[in-house]
């Protein structure tokens, strides 16, 4: 599930930093020749040049040197947080670091105040940001709360994510895959009236003899647009219902591609996962990307990128 609000780029560099507060600790570098703390993250040291750093838990306590109250969003993605305390905390260490404020009232900040450090989990990968209070607060971190949690379920037990609510629709994006579907078998007769209605007849799809002389494949393959189009009959199951839409209608596919066979005979499963959510002018699309594979093999016979736009 992702945030709808832009995320820090990870690098080489800083990977490190990021992994530490996924994991709820803070590290910054530190040289090991002069011991001088550095912040950002980069390869040599700001004080002596060594290029000598290691990467140190810290405890996140500081001071605040500076903030701002943004009363206008920065970009429309943070409205939910005005005023945005934008802030700059230095640590016990003597590094500098720009942050957010949390947890405290507009009158309770000021310049110089004892400030702690509160790791702000923003997506259900663990990402996690670095934000900073009041030390004398009792908020020590804010964990993810999935703006699925609170919608609907139909009697299926789909979550039901309204069309205009974009948190919610961005919180579907996942690495994670459907269950797979029930298993179809794709025969040498499916195969030959795929090949008459589409006017494909080329003989490594409906000529079985010469196919196990000739082809790399010892058989006949089916047409890889029939497994695409097979995918209407492989019913996984999606754990959303979208509502409150006027029309979807199925926008193409932003990539397609058939990295493996499907031998005559073979049986087929499919299961998907919502790759992104894009909303415009035109409406809500959202990406499903659907994976096919022959039974028993790892590698999908079609990828197929789906997008269907809601209206």
């Amino acid at each position: 599930m992702a945030s709808l609000k832009p995320m820090p780029v990870m690098t080489d560099i800083s990977r490190p930093f990021w992994q530490g507060l996924s994991e709820g600790e803070i590290r910054i570098q530190q040289c090991n020749q002069c011991e001088g703390w550095v912040f950002f993250p980069r390869r040599h040291c700001s004080h002596c040049l060594a290029h000598d750093l290691e990467w140190r838990p810290v405890s996140g306590r500081g001071t605040l040197y500076s903030f701002t109250l943004a009363r206008v969003p920065t970009l429309p993605e943070f409205a939910d947080e005005m005023p945005q305390a934008l802030a700059v905390v230095e640590l016990e260490q003597g590094v500098r670091i720009n942050t957010t404020l949390v947890g405290l009232a507009e009158d309770e900040i000021r310049v110089g105040m004892e400030l702690k450090a509160v790791l702000d989990q923003v997506d259900a990968k663990g990402t996690t940001l670095l934000r900073f209070t009041g030390a004398d607060k009792a908020l020590e971190s804010m964990p993810y709360v999935s703006p699925l949690d609170a919608l609907a379920r139909n009697a299926k037990g789909q979550v039901q994510v309204p069309v205009d609510n974009a948190a919610a629709l961005q919180a579907l994006v996942s690495d994670d895959f459907t269950d797979w579907s029930s298993p179809l078998e794709v025969d040498q007769a499916l195969i030959d009236s795929f090949a008459e209605l589409s006017g494909d007849d080329y003989w490594i799809h409906t000529d079985p003899a010469r196919a196990a002389r000739e082809s790399p494949f010892g058989s006949t393959i089916a047409h890889g647009s029939l497994v695409q189009v097979l995918q209407s009959r492989l019913s996984f199951a999606l754990p959303f219902e979208i509502t409150g839409f006027s029309t979807m209608v199925n926008y193409g596919s932003d990539r397609l591609r058939f990295p493996a066979p499907v031998p005559a005979g073979s049986s087929i499963h499919a299961r998907a996962r919502v790759k992104s959510v894009q909303q415009s002018r035109k409406g809500t699309a959202l990406t499903l990307e659907v994976n096919i594979h022959v039974v028993g093999n790892d590698r999908p016979s079609v990828i197929n990128d789906l997008v269907i736009l809601y209206r």
